[in-house]
């Protein structure tokens, strides 16, 4: 056939085609790929000791003997080890009058550290940033963070900037969500998302036990993370995004409430921790699954879980005796080979274990997280995965599924392919080969436990006193 009748005939078509390209094209930019983190590993000067802990603790004067037991108790069973940071205002002995300028230096040291050596290591300069995404839960500066950011490395002025505070433990993966929109509707972006907490202005110097919990719980870190939807920079990616699921059950007063910023009758600032939260936790947790399952999972394992619990329906109807046959339960290791689980405390980390029915393996990531460096919010979900890069589990083509909750309440999650075997080289490095630990416990019970006989008049010992080792 002449080529020119060929073409003749073809030319109809050359708008499908045109519309077929250009969509693939489309789809080929939506795409969200991690290139880079980086995990903040603070000063040896600002490790909170055992030791340490018991001095700051024993500088409050608002707790009694009642107070102390509670700590105690609390502190040993929380999973959190000897080796974990805190602010530099601690170590001054000034957490009971913290300023402005604290919380700065707090974030400037994480700035500074972790961007750095993350333009450094994928040599990628400030200037190429087209998208800053910045979580500080808990401290609102004018101008915002994100400007500080911005001025230090004089980025362009064309910058899209979010800056998001209040978003509690779960704002990295509505970070993600954010620069996931925007790479939807824009080519070749280069995004930097930044994430961490300032404990400087939320230590709770009061003695409400829902509050002075928090003080045992959270610690200080950071994550920097460099993401883009360039194709050409896919196969020097770690990690593509295959689904993200937020979850949000703010308008239940119940889930609203359970972990909340507030004052104490006495007027002192901190964080409440409900008794409610585990249950608003839960209820969270099972909506997310609901949602997120259905897009992660083969279809075999959907569609068993959906007869065993049809089976489950039909027998509980027609037993005489009532009972019914064990409740089902959907075997999430079908569709995902790692599990990174927000390192809240060694409760939640349970929790998920027993509803996901998780080995030792699965939950030996986050266990050692929390151990190691405590729960550092919205961060800590890159220190369990920068965990399972140090131990060279990370080939390519495994899934990760990463679960985080935040106050709100929140659950949100996704699942990342991992894109080349990882080597391993982050935060963990300098002593990765000493975990897993087999004993997680706290020795703060066997060095102060002695306190506990002491009596209520005499429970602040003064300043020259030197504490036991």
């Amino acid at each position: 056939m002449d080529l020119g009748l060929m073409f003749f005939y073809c030319l109809p078509l050359l708008p499908l085609i045109y519309i077929l390209w250009r969509n693939l094209d489309q789809k080929r930019h939506q795409n969200c790929y991690i290139l880079d983190y980086e995990c903040y590993k603070p000063t040896e000067d600002r490790k909170l000791s055992t030791k340490f802990s018991g001095e700051v603790i024993r500088r409050n004067k608002h707790l009694g003997i009642h107070e102390y037991k509670f700590l105690l108790k609390a502190i040993v069973s929380s999973g959190i080890g000897e080796e974990t940071y805190a602010p530099k205002m601690v170590f001054e002995g000034r957490e009971a009058s913290p300023t402005l300028e604290d919380g700065l230096l707090e974030m400037d040291e994480f700035f500074i550290d972790s961007i750095d050596k993350l333009f450094k290591r994928t040599n990628i300069s400030p200037s190429e940033i087209d998208v800053l995404v910045v979580n500080i839960s808990m401290m609102a500066t004018l101008p915002s963070l994100s400007s500080r950011i911005i001025n230090f490395y004089k980025m362009r002025e064309d910058v899209k900037v979010y800056n998001l505070t209040g978003m509690g433990c779960s704002a990295s993966l509505i970070s993600i969500n954010i620069v996931q929109s925007i790479f939807k509707s824009q080519k070749n972006v280069k995004a930097l998302l930044v994430t961490s907490e300032s404990l400087s202005l939320g230590w709770y110097t009061g003695n409400d036990r829902s509050m002075i919990l928090a003080n045992c719980l959270f610690r200080s870190g950071g994550c920097a993370v460099i993401l883009t939807n360039k194709p050409s920079l896919r196969d020097k990616s770690m990690f593509k995004l295959k689904c993200l699921v937020r979850t949000h059950h703010g308008a239940k007063e119940e889930s609203y409430n359970c972990c909340i910023q507030k004052e104490d009758e006495k007027g002192f600032i901190g964080f409440h921790l409900g008794k409610n939260l585990p249950k608003a936790a839960t209820r969270a947790f099972v909506d997310n699954l609901k949602e997120i399952a259905p897009k992660i999972l083969p279809l075999r394992e959907l569609l068993r879980f959906a007869a065993k619990l049809l089976f489950r329906k039909i027998h509980q109807k027609w037993s005489k005796s009532g009972g019914g046959a064990a409740r089902p339960v959907i075997n999430f290791k079908t569709g995902v080979d790692h599990f990174c689980l927000h390192t809240g405390g060694k409760a939640v980390i349970d929790a998920i274990a027993a509803n996901l029915s998780l080995s030792e393996y699965d939950v030996e990531p986050a266990r050692m997280t929390l151990h190691r460096f405590g729960n550092t919010s919205a961060s800590s979900l890159w220190y369990v995965l920068a965990y399972m890069e140090a131990k060279k589990r990370l080939k390519k083509g495994d899934k990760v599924f990463m679960i985080s909750f935040g106050a709100g309440f929140k659950c949100n999650s996704c699942l990342w392919e991992v894109m080349r075997d990882l080597e391993g080289r982050n935060v963990w490095e300098e002593f990765i080969d000493s975990y897993p630990r087999k004993n997680l416990a706290n020795p703060f019970l066997e060095k102060y436990g002695w306190i506990q006989d002491e009596d209520p008049d005499t429970f602040y010992v003064p300043d020259d006193y030197e504490i036991p080792d």
